[in-house]
């Protein structure tokens, strides 16, 4: 760890003391570089909340002793205090604590939006998910059973299985197990889904356009087993592969291009604090770690083993 003195906060800034930091694989892409490469010296991490310690004169919307959310608009949070502009944050109801909060906003107000603008499910539709179990997959599979669709999730191991049917999938088939496309078919009575959410890329794109119906959406938004190759264009209307599936709709969807104001921000997170409270989204911490131990918390994310989120406490 290293210590830096903090400026006061600018005139619409303030000075926030963390409470819990929520530690993200994109933490973990940025430190390594490659798809997601920041130049070095940098501190890490896209997510916290905390309690505002100090406003600047122009802050209208924030007082000291406020809870607040900052979630995917900077990196730098790794920290016990952080000064941040006041339209980058977002109120932290008084019944929700700090931890579920941190646990869930990146990746429940990702799952928001993808579920309600980037592609609106409606009750009834089929929904796949790949990587259920992780952060956004397991929280897409909450809000999308929340608006009535039919979830088929897709984990790589049994206790991941498990943890995906906790969280409400209907179906959950396991990569390298099952027989994914004729799976898919089965359940969906030859039609496929309406929808595939792919955050994994190249390991599992081929079976997201596949696995969509006529008319379906595929809503490419990660890559954690890297990037997808160059592909023909000509797939999506279903000719080429003869599948009689075409018309197909491919969306790269970055949450942060949904998430540039603060309405919007704010919008998307009264959508997940309201799951919450109603219960029907449920934050699951799998791990607490002391900020200084943030190096051992990027080694469980590395070896996928965690379900659930972890958490720094400064």
């Amino acid at each position: 760890m290293a210590t830096v003195t903090l400026d006061d906060p600018g005139e619409t800034e303030v000075l926030v003391r963390n409470e819990a930091i929520g530690v993200n694989f994109v933490d973990v892409q940025h430190r390594m570089g490659g798809y997601y490469p920041l130049d070095p010296p940098f501190t890490p991490g896209i997510e916290a909340v905390g309690v505002i310690e100090a406003t600047g004169s122009g802050v209208l919307d924030f007082k000291v002793g406020d809870r607040v959310g900052i979630f995917g608009c900077m990196p730098g949070i790794y920290s016990q205090r952080l000064v941040v502009s006041a339209d980058q944050l977002v109120g932290i109801p008084d019944d929700i604590s700090s931890e579920m909060a941190a646990a869930s906003l990146l990746q429940g107000t990702t799952a928001a939006l993808f579920t309600r603008e980037v592609y609106p499910l409606a009750a009834g539709e089929w929904v796949l998910v790949h990587a259920a179990s992780g952060g956004v997959g397991s929280m897409l599979v909450q809000i999308a059973k929340q608006l009535g669709a039919r979830v088929i999730g897709m984990v790589s191991t049994p206790a991941k299985a498990q943890f995906a049917r906790a969280c409400g999938a209907d179906h959950v088939l396991t990569y390298g197990q099952d027989e994914e496309r004729e799976s898919i078919d089965i359940l969906t009575d030859g039609e496929g889904v309406h929808v595939a959410y792919d955050g994994v890329g190249r390991a599992t794109f081929d079976t997201s356009v596949a696995a969509v119906r006529k008319r379906g959406t595929v809503v490419l938004y990660g890559q954690t087993s890297g990037p997808v190759p160059p592909f023909d264009v000509n797939r999506l209307s279903g000719i080429t592969a003869g599948s009689g599936r075409g018309s197909l709709s491919l969306i790269w969807a970055a949450a942060s291009h949904y998430t540039e104001t603060a309405e919007q921000r704010r919008r998307h997170a009264d959508h997940l604090f309201r799951g919450i409270r109603e219960g029907v989204i449920v934050p699951r911490i799998a791990g607490r770690f002391p900020l200084a131990e943030a190096a051992r918390a990027h080694a469980e994310l590395e070896a996928r083993h965690v379900q659930g989120k972890l958490l720094l406490i400064p």
